[in-house]
């Protein structure tokens, strides 16, 4: 699977807090955090992203609290992937937990803010459109890419103990396709 969109560019550090602040953590939809994703580091970013586009941080991308809401809150804005030079472990893994796709690579510094973007997660691979460029990312472990293609671990669990989610929704709010 192929994603493709625009990068939106952060620095170092950007936290759960600057991705979702605290004063959202009173729902767990998806499309509501979304509404507010980024809305204190850049208030424009929820009004002005679109399905697909890419954020690109740099160090430390999602430091602080262990919040499962601050992918959520991407997912639900409707970003396709995070790239960054390295990620907070807990984030990262909060991450393949609910089925976004990260990319962890050293050439995050050289996408610059509305670069286009397609990215292969099966590969690591990034091509940026704008500059005609490649770059590579450490591929996913075969465990997490497997968690990720089945929208995350609740249903990744689910498919592997033969179980059929009846209800189309997982426990953290995102819809299913029916296989």
């Amino acid at each position: 699977m192929t994603l493709r969109g625009k990068a939106w560019t952060y620095g170092d550090n950007l936290d759960t807090d600057q991705i979702i602040p605290a004063r959202y953590l009173v729902t767990a939809d998806p499309k509501e955090l979304g509404q507010h994703c980024l809305e204190d580091a850049s208030p424009e970013f929820a009004k002005q992203v679109r399905p697909g586009d890419v954020i690109v941080g740099l160090r430390n991308f999602g430091c602080g609290s262990s919040r499962e809401h601050a992918p959520l809150a991407i997912k639900g804005a409707g970003v396709s992937a995070v790239i960054a030079k390295s990620f907070a472990r807990i984030f990262y893994r909060n991450c393949i937990n609910l089925g976004l796709p990260i990319f962890e690579t050293e050439a995050a510094e050289r996408i610059a803010a509305d670069d286009e973007l397609e990215l292969e997660p099966e590969t690591g691979e990034i091509r940026n459109l704008t500059r005609g460029e490649s770059y590579r990312a450490q591929p996913l472990p075969d465990f997490a890419r497997e968690i990720m293609a089945a929208g995350g671990l609740m249903n990744y669990v689910a498919r592997k103990a033969g179980l059929a989610n009846t209800a189309g929704v997982t426990p953290s709010g995102y819809e299913t396709k029916a296989d």
